[in-house]
């Protein structure tokens, strides 16, 4: 089976499926799955492809689905590359092309996995398979799994667990899985002085000195998250300063600065919200803020998932993985609203979006046999 791997990842790698364009590959995964027997719904939103397939049923036990998304990244300066991003090339034992890690390998290791699966115990399965795709992951990801989750919930389907693909492996294959993800809450902040000239500092309020007390006290901060890992605590970045353009010997009134807050679920958005404005009339800085809160935080704790991620994991590495809540959003803030138990298990993640990603052969053939293992352990 490791042939029919890199069949499929080659096809789906020769598609230069730049977010939200899916450009093919999921009629390509759609072909390979209706031979398998799943049956399959399209949701087509404005310039996003979507795919929902199942398999089984779901009255005879769990729903274990398997999330992806078909888009990728733009390749960027091609003189970057050593081989073309988008055909698929094999060197020294790793396949290199856009979207190899993230995440078109961990699709092909899935699908593969589930057909290993199905040939071996379809008569025996308890429970039922299903599959979601998007090509709106990369991009601004809103007529993707945010829209098609909808959908599914007013037509009353329902998921138990939930592995998502995404590239999660740090070092060797399967030594860092995610077991949730912190929220992202967007500050845009519009703050308000007295301009003047710059050699006259009493008629003036120059807030550019004001803000920079006001950002070096948030950014100390301890929010108390507490995590063993500190990647995952509460995480504050200033991404954007700008004050308007004036003369050089002018002091500006206005100053506006972008910040980040990657924050976990120990935290909540309104302590961060009064904590802002509490820093801010300490300082006395007049201002307006927009909010934008893009994911919430969520985590699996002990969970039948989790557990059997890890056994598998333990028995062909001889070693737990890691398990995190760190890095940036996935999917899985939109496919929560289905309350599944959800995992994120993928492949290494050190060459996503870089010039020559690419993914070893080894780890495709056995993250496929990681996957297998894990449908055994929960539809068997």
């Amino acid at each position: 089976m490791c042939s029919s791997i890199i069949k499929l990842f080659n096809k789906l790698i020769s598609i230069p499926s730049i977010s939200p364009n899916d450009m093919g590959c999921q009629k390509i995964i759609s072909k390979e799955l209706l031979n398998m027997g799943f049956s399959i719904k399209n949701f087509d939103i404005k310039d996003t492809k979507n795919i929902w397939a199942e398999i089984g049923n779901k009255k005879n036990g769990k729903t274990l689905n398997f999330l992806g998304h078909t888009d990728v990244v733009p390749s960027g300066n091609l003189s970057n590359w050593k081989f073309d991003p988008f055909v698929p090339t094999i060197y020294e034992g790793k396949l290199y092309g856009r979207g190899s890690s993230d995440m078109k390998g961990s699709i092909s290791s899935f699908i593969i996995a589930i057909k290993r699966f199905l040939h071996n115990f379809k008569n025996n399965m308890k429970g039922r398979i299903t599959i979601l795709l998007t090509s709106d992951e990369e991009g601004n990801a809103k007529n993707g799994i945010k829209k098609v989750v909808k959908k599914l919930i007013k037509n009353k389907e329902k998921i138990d667990y939930c592995i998502i693909g995404e590239p999660t492996s740090e070092k060797f294959l399967g030594d860092t899985i995610k077991n949730g993800r912190r929220g992202s809450l967007h500050l845009k902040l519009f703050l308000k002085g007295k301009g003047g000239h710059i050699a006259y500092k009493d008629y003036s309020e120059n807030l550019i000195h004001k803000a920079s007390f006001f950002i070096n006290d948030l950014i100390k901060l301890d929010w108390h998250d507490k995590f063993n890992n500190k990647d995952e605590n509460t995480n504050v970045q200033v991404s954007k300063i700008f004050s308007e353009d004036t003369v050089e010997n002018m002091i500006s009134e206005n100053l506006f600065i972008r910040i980040n807050f990657r924050f976990s679920y120990k935290i909540s958005v309104n302590y961060i919200k009064s904590y802002v404005k509490k820093l801010l009339n300490y300082y006395k800085i007049k201002y307006n803020m927009k909010w934008k809160l893009s994911a919430k935080p969520f985590v699996n704790k002990n969970s039948r998932l989790l557990n059997s991620v890890v056994e598998t994991i333990v028995f062909f590495n001889k070693k737990k993985p890691n398990v995190s809540m760190s890095g940036g959003t996935s999917d899985g803030r939109f496919i929560k609203k289905m309350k599944p138990e959800i995992i994120e298990l993928g492949l290494l993640n050190n060459t996503i979006h870089k010039p020559n990603e690419f993914v070893k052969i080894s780890d495709l053939k056995k993250l496929s046999k990681i996957y297998e293992k894990i449908i055994e352990k929960l539809l068997l």
